[in-house]
């Protein structure tokens, strides 16, 4: 990224966003914010991935089972807590601080990359 925060086509394909479906999600009591463990299915090529999202404000964990979202499955892992982060939810942040999930509109394959 350059100085004015503009990057380029590349630089935006090297970001890999994939849908995936939420499969579980538990309390996660260590954490220094509110979150949740979320593991989530993104299909048979990236597989089943596991991190903690900062989420709990705007959703129980029964909303989020079964729900689509997106995820950037290619960062390294990163431990958080008793936990590795294999992947990062993306969403968009309220006045509050909260978090809105970014998610598809309709139902695509696990897997389906950003485009």
């Amino acid at each position: 990224m350059n100085e004015s925060g503009i990057i380029t086509w590349q630089e935006f394909e090297n970001v890999d966003m994939r849908a995936g479906t939420i499969t579980s999600v538990d309390d996660f009591p260590e954490a220094r914010k509110p979150a949740y463990k979320v593991t989530v299915n993104f299909g048979s090529e990236i597989g089943v991935k596991r991190t903690s999202a900062q989420i709990t404000v705007n959703y129980s964990k029964a909303d989020l089972v079964g729900r689509q979202v997106i995820g950037v499955v290619n960062f390294p892992p990163k431990q958080m807590g008793p936990i590795m982060s294999e992947f990062l939810i993306v969403g968009f942040y309220r006045d509050d601080g909260s978090v809105i999930l970014a998610v598809p509109d309709k139902t695509i394959p696990n897997g389906a990359k950003l485009a």
